[in-house]
């Protein structure tokens, strides 16, 4: 993510598996939302609305007027958006009825040649609007990336992004590259790929129409402005991307570390440009070990920033999980459940190594209270502040406390695993016209589960805290 006037080094980090390479069948898109440390955002559900006229979207971004007609039928979805609208709605991510998965976006960055033959759009689209125009208005996961690249051909775009979509069958990743081009690979069934804010699509197959979407002309965009002679196909990172000195140590180690832990067999080196963009692992992923990329931070190497190496070597490299992230989220879509209950929406207000996965199920009617609540500054009401309060109290004593944090975590999503469990069970008694308000009662009770286990660690920290003031002193209590 790249929002509004804030460090632009400060981004996302994203995860898109195939479903034959997960455990359970199905498939997965996940990203850390990373812009700031204190930038709160809400969980909520857009009802199924019928409008008698097309409608118009206007971007509330005062910098970037993007505006655009909508279709009178818009279908029910979830979103994160942010806490204020003034700089854009940034809804992020979401599954409509349909069971389609999008978020949006990854910030990437495109080369100067490029952009001084196709240059940024300032009132064309940006990653504020992309789910809002897009994601209630598609009904497949290859329809989603038609769709976007349709606006992006039209409106044009101010900035280069990465974009996940999912389906049960399918998983796409699509990127804009300067104002009007864009490419789109589908993830094969048994791979996956991890993306750490660089154009990550190589060679693309002009020919495979069932891998590979492009926008209308790209061909002869690039060999008319002498980007590349075309003679071995296009290789989309090549041409339009970057390969400077702050991709060695922001971008490429990102990647570098998924792949090691879902292919540890393949050596490679944090710092190389080489490293492919689809992938195969070692093994079936897991749910919780997709939610463990994400939330990790170089654990195991000199490079943890809070772990054993030289003060270089922990700062050498961005780590994926940090202090900027506002929520990180895993949406996946299972292929074996009854329709109506296929779509859960794993959410993670805040840091995710400090967090905790919530399964959320995309099919209700409303989301829990707490995570409607969103305010600039601390709430006690709302479940992005009693997460992150969690965090800052482990931070301030960190190697003190942080153990705790991890029991809780584990203990919770024990609970929280099995609430899942246990509730898919019992929806096969539930009938059609009751299934929405069990699913959003289900949610409920998942909010609590997780938001009364965080509270009561925040209450624990504070009183341990009180004994870890560095006015301590030791008192010989015979004087």
């Amino acid at each position: 993510m790249l929002t509004h006037q804030f460090n632009p080094y400060s981004a996302c980090t994203s995860i898109l598996i195939g479903k034959n390479a997960t455990a359970d069948g199905s498939t997965m898109i996940g990203r850390n939302e990373d812009s700031r440390a204190a930038w709160a955002k809400k969980f909520v559900v857009h009802s199924h609305t019928e409008f008698d006229q097309p409608q118009t979207f206007k971007s509330t971004d005062q910098d970037h007027p993007f505006t655009m007609t909508l279709p009178k039928i818009r279908a029910k979805y979830t979103a994160t958006p942010e806490w204020t609208p003034k700089y854009g709605l940034f809804e992020e991510d979401g599954i409509n009825e349909h069971g389609v998965a999008m978020s949006a976006t990854e910030s990437a960055y495109c080369n100067a040649r490029v952009l001084a033959a196709d240059p940024y759009v300032q009132d064309g689209i940006g990653e504020e609007a992309m789910v809002t125009v897009t994601l209630p208005y598609i009904k497949s996961a290859r329809e989603g990336v038609e769709r976007l690249g349709q606006i992006v051909e039209e409106h044009g775009t101010y900035e280069t992004n990465g974009i996940l979509f999912s389906d049960d069958d399918e998983v796409w990743y699509m990127e804009t590259g300067a104002g009007h081009y864009w490419v789109a690979q589908r993830i094969p069934d048994d791979a996956y790929a991890v993306v750490a804010n660089q154009l990550a699509i190589q060679e693309v197959d002009y020919a495979d129409h069932e891998n590979f979407l492009y926008a209308k002309g790209i061909r002869d965009f690039v060999v008319d402005n002498q980007l590349a002679s075309m003679a071995n196909g296009l290789n989309f990172r090549e041409v339009f991307g970057t390969a400077d000195l702050s991709d060695l140590h922001y971008n490429t180690p990102r990647v570098w570390s998924g792949q090691q832990y879902f292919t540890p067999d393949v050596v490679q080196e944090p710092e190389s440009f080489n490293l492919p963009f689809v992938q195969r692992a070692n093994r079936l992923i897991h749910i919780d070990e997709a939610q463990h990329y994400l939330a990790s931070h170089y654990e195991g190497t000199p490079f943890d920033p809070v772990g054993a190496g030289s003060d270089a070597e922990k700062h050498r490299y961005r780590p994926i999980s940090l202090a900027k992230t506002q929520e990180s989220h895993i949406l996946q879509i299972r292929p074996d459940k009854p329709a109506g209950t296929r779509g859960i929406h794993w959410l993670a207000m805040g840091v995710a190594a400090e967090s905790i996965y919530v399964p959320f199920y995309s099919n209700v009617e409303t989301t829990p209270a707490a995570y409607q609540v969103a305010t600039e500054k601390y709430d006690a009401h709302s479940a992005y502040w009693i997460f992150k309060l969690a965090g800052v109290l482990v931070d301030a004593h960190y190697h003190d406390l942080h153990s705790q944090l991890n029991d809780v975590q584990k203990e919770t999503a024990i609970a929280l695993g099995h609430h899942l469990i246990m509730t898919d069970q019992a929806l096969t008694n539930v009938s059609a016209t009751d299934l929405t308000a069990t699913l959003t009662q289900a949610n409920e009770q998942a909010a609590k589960i997780a938001l009364t286990a965080v509270r009561d660690l925040s209450a624990e920290l504070i009183t341990q805290s009180t004994d870890l003031s560095p006015l301590n002193y030791q008192t010989d209590l015979n004087l």
